[in-house]
Order: C-alpha cells, then structure tokens, then sequence
C-alpha cells in the first residue's frame, strides 16, 4: 500500500517564500510574472494561502533566477519562519 504524504504546509510556505522575497525585490505580481512568462493571476493564484496550485520544478528555478537567489531560500523561509 502506497504512504500517503501531506505536503500542504511546505508547498503553503514555499509559495510565501515566493511572496517573501518578490516584495522584498520590489517586484509587482505583474513585473515578476511578465519576466517569468507567466499570467499575473498564475502568479497570484501560487503566492495565494487558500490556492492548492501546483509548481513545476523548471517555474521554481526561473522564480529564483527572477528574484536573484538560490532556489534552496525558498524552502529554507519556511523552515526558519
């Protein structure tokens, strides 16, 4: 029988990281998402709490390379916060 994993509470404190540090840079949903190549609502439906959205691996590491950090910070925020 598979293990049923529950993941809500990372993937909810990887997508405030993202808020985190897109405001921190300054970036508006809609300056982060047109850099991204993404809809202002994609956007805002990941960094939204009440959003189950999905988030491929290749978003993430564009996300990061947009904000200039380490993709490793977005999952370390919600480690320390």
């Amino acid at each position: 029988m598979a293990r049923r994993f529950d993941n809500s509470e990372k993937m909810l404190n990887l997508y405030r990281a993202i808020s985190y540090y897109r405001k921190r840079k300054g970036l508006s949903q809609e300056k982060m998402a047109e850099e991204l190549g993404i809809s202002r609502q994609h956007l805002a439906a990941i960094e939204a709490p009440n959003m189950d959205r999905g988030l491929s691996l290749d978003l993430l590491f564009n996300i990061a390379a947009v904000l200039e950090i380490e993709p490793y910070l977005l999952f370390k925020l919600g480690i320390d916060a």
